[in-house]
């Protein structure tokens, strides 16, 4: 029992401590807003997409390719998403419904996800496939979601452009399909050294980052709806997919890759997306930080139940 629970103390602590160093490091001031903006631009549009190219690009994807797992990662992110937009019924407030739906689904899926399946396994494992089958319609759905909370025109022609330029043009999914087209070329890889050199700065400089830019009050203004959508992603959801996913005989790193999908904490993104398109994101930022704290106990407790069951 107490080796399962180091298994699992050893797969998320590490992230964790990660986030509280930046944290320190912007209120004693070495971290400020300019410095953080610039690594989480810098995480997002290099390091991480070079992190995902490298994975897929070295691995044998012919043999990790599997269309039913992508299937059920698309399939249960696609049912999340009306779960969440379900129970926003329950908020009166329109740009609040859309806030705490958006919040309840989205996952830190590149960033914290890579982070606990390196720590897991040593390698991404099956965190690229699930992207594929999540990430695209993560963005998707905000967009039409964050469209429609604030505006009562109709889903248009340019809308539906926009949205599909910002998939093709994700950084990560580029990433991801460059890497799967370099893995059918039989040559050397490149510059192994300088990928692994820039892919290596993905998670410290993303988490401490992350860290950098929690602002606890915001968790409190609006506390229900934050409490709820926090509830949702890193409890409901969980309790929802894993034993689906079990039921279906999926296990190990792919069980891994689910349980971030569906019970890491929320995107930051998602209080970027909201704040570009007008809403005053309080809810959005009291769901990040609230889910970004307490996945700390969440995600090791789900990591420990299914390694005593031997699933992981």
């Amino acid at each position: 029992m107490i080796e399962n629970l180091v298994f699992c103390l050893n797969a998320t602590v590490p992230i964790f401590l990660l986030m509280v160093l930046g944290y320190i490091f912007k209120i004693t001031h070495i971290f400020n807003a300019s410095l953080t903006k610039g690594i989480n631009s810098f995480v997002f549009k290099i390091a991480l997409p070079v992190l995902v190219y490298k994975e897929m690009a070295t691995s044998d994807v012919k043999e990790m390719w599997d269309w039913g797992f992508i299937a059920f990662c698309f399939l249960a992110t696609l049912a999340s998403i009306f779960i969440g937009w379900f129970f926003s019924f329950l908020i009166k407030d329109k740009p609040t419904r859309t806030e705490f739906t958006q919040g309840s689904y989205r996952s830190s899926a590149a960033l914290l996800g890579v982070g606990i399946a390196e720590n897991l396994y040593g390698s991404a494992g099956m965190t690229p496939l699930m992207m594929i089958g999540a990430v695209p319609l993560y963005n998707v759905a905000a967009v039409f979601l964050l469209f429609t909370g604030r505006s009562e025109e109709k889903i248009n022609r340019k809308l539906i452009k926009k949205t599909l330029i910002g998939i093709i043009t994700n950084p990560i999914i580029i990433g991801i399909t460059l890497g799967i087209v370099r893995s059918f070329i039989p040559v050397p890889i490149l510059l192994p050294k300088t990928l692994g050199y820039v892919s290596g700065l993905a998670t410290p400089l993303g988490l401490m980052a992350l860290g950098a830019s929690f602002e606890f009050t915001a968790a409190i203004k609006k506390i229900a709806p934050t409490v709820g959508a926090t509830f949702l992603k890193l409890i409901g959801f969980c309790a929802i997919w894993l034993p689906v996913a079990i039921s279906l005989g999926y296990s190990h790193e792919k069980l891994v890759a689910i349980l971030i999908m569906t019970g890491s904490p929320t995107t930051v993104s998602s209080f970027v997306m909201a704040k570009s398109m007008g809403y005053d994101a309080t809810v959005s930022a009291g769901i990040v930080m609230l889910t970004t704290v307490f996945s700390a106990f969440t995600l090791t407790l789900w990591l420990y139940i299914l390694r005593t069951v031997g699933l992981i």
